[in-house]
């Protein structure tokens, strides 16, 4: 298709889909792109959602997408959704108003842009991007085309993390001049696969790339250890953290620092992964600092947050650091302490209601309203939170103390950690300089 009739095709669909008004009682159609083990929670999640109707999944990988089909004609009573192996062809379907993608970290920028441009709103999986570049195009290609984009940040829709949240401002523990993210998470070294001359039958593994380079298929390189790469994820910071990272931000109510740290390494483990297992992260906000912390190895249950037990041995979450006293807040609950002595003033426990459902269900009254200052988790918040951990990466990467400028969102005098703000994008995959 030339590129004249693609803009032509995606413009017409933005016209008809703005054109769109949502009712309370209406189903929003919805496709999801993306059908691996996260794919499974949203199709999970969205076929017990009454606000919405699964009408067609994607997915590269033509067993994924047959799974992924049977499943929703099964809780659909055998109303079976249309699949597609090109996420293009969904943006070109009509009928599609929505997209839910729980893609690869390196797709979610393109992705976004394309779903924008073709008049489609978005959910997309954290980390909002892949590097600091691309999610100012998310945040620009969202506003050009009054799209609804929700980052899968589902924290912010936990009704205790809400009120943590709320306790912070509300001044609970005093002035903050701290915050510190956990992500205490056990895995596994991945070993070594070889690479193969050819990708399994049904697997279209130029697309799976996408943006990124060109490699031979590797097991490694597929299905969840895809994070462990700097070509498609940014590791655990990028992936589990990211969710305390975008708290921690939330509490301090703080954009991007202007000093980073972070040092670390692929420690113990022998293995093809390339991103750090073990990191430990300062940025540097003047009066306040945030850090954070990555343990994939093995570690002492610190007991700060949660209760480590052989179900649930890892210490995921924030504590946040007051002038009168400290908060715990992880996924089961949050503590409010007081003083030098430690007294538990507050105590609250986690809403049994399933988080990304909640999430999702505010995705959808934003697309109802079309105000996407009700959203929860915009893609503005979600870029943000996500360059905290590119940031963190990247000063682990160069090996130095990096000084930031915010606003212009570049490296003072540091050509190096500036190349790693962005990428070379594949001939044919390329995110748009103008969106």
């Amino acid at each position: 298709m030339h590129s004249s009739r693609r803009t032509f095709v995606l413009a017409a669909g933005s016209a008809l889909a703005s054109a769109r008004v949502w009712g309370a009682n209406d189903r929003i159609p919805v496709a999801v792109i993306g059908l691996g083990g996260r794919g499974r929670n949203h199709m999970t999640a969205y076929t017990k959602i009454p606000g919405a109707e699964i009408i067609a999944l994607c997915d590269v990988n033509q067993a994924a997408l047959e799974r992924g089909q049977a499943f929703v004609s099964k809780a659909y009573n055998g109303k079976q959704p249309k699949g597609y192996a090109d996420m293009k062809q969904v943006f070109d379907d009509k009928d599609v108003a929505a997209v839910s993608m729980p893609l690869p970290n390196h797709w979610h920028a393109l992705a976004t842009i394309s779903a924008c441009q073709a008049g489609k709103d978005v959910y997309v999986e954290k980390p909002a991007c892949h590097n600091i570049w691309e999610g100012r195009k998310m945040v620009e290609a969202a506003r050009k085309y009054n799209r609804m984009v929700q980052v899968g940040s589902q924290g912010r829709s936990m009704p205790h993390k809400i009120k943590a949240m709320q306790a912070l401002k509300d001044g609970a523990i005093g002035k903050l001049y701290g915050g510190r993210g956990l992500c205490y998470k056990g895995r596994a070294s991945i070993g070594f696969k070889p690479d193969q001359q050819t990708p399994p039958p049904g697997l279209d593994w130029d697309k799976f790339l996408g943006p990124a380079p060109m490699r031979p298929f590797n097991e490694n390189r597929f299905a969840y250890n895809w994070h462990w790469f700097w070509d498609t994820g940014n590791g655990d910071i990028g992936n589990q953290g990211v969710h305390e990272m975008d708290i921690a931000r939330w509490g301090m109510d703080l954009g991007l620092p202007t000093k980073v740290t972070c040092t670390g390494g692929r420690f113990i483990w022998n293995d093809q992964g390339e991103t750090a297992n073990t990191q430990t992260a300062v940025f540097d906000y003047g009066d306040r600092e945030i850090s954070f912390e990555v343990k994939n190895v093995s570690y002492i249950n610190v007991g700060e947050i949660g209760v480590g037990n052989a179900r649930d041995p890892n210490v995921i979450g924030d504590i946040f650091f007051g002038s009168d006293g400290t908060l715990v807040v992880e996924d089961r609950g949050f503590q409010v302490y007081k003083g030098q002595k430690r007294e538990k003033v507050m105590d609250e426990k986690k809403d049994p209601r399933d988080d990304t459902a909640a999430h999702m269900e505010n995705f959808l009254a934003a697309c109802r309203s079309r105000n996407y200052k009700d959203l929860h988790a915009d893609v503005q918040i979600g870029v943000l939170s996500a360059d905290l951990c590119h940031l963190a990466n990247i000063a682990y990467r160069t090996g130095r103390r990096l000084q930031f400028d915010p606003e212009s969102q570049k490296f003072l005098s540091d050509s190096q950690a500036d190349r790693l703000t962005t990428r070379v994008y594949r001939k044919g995959y390329v995110v748009p300089e103008n969106v």
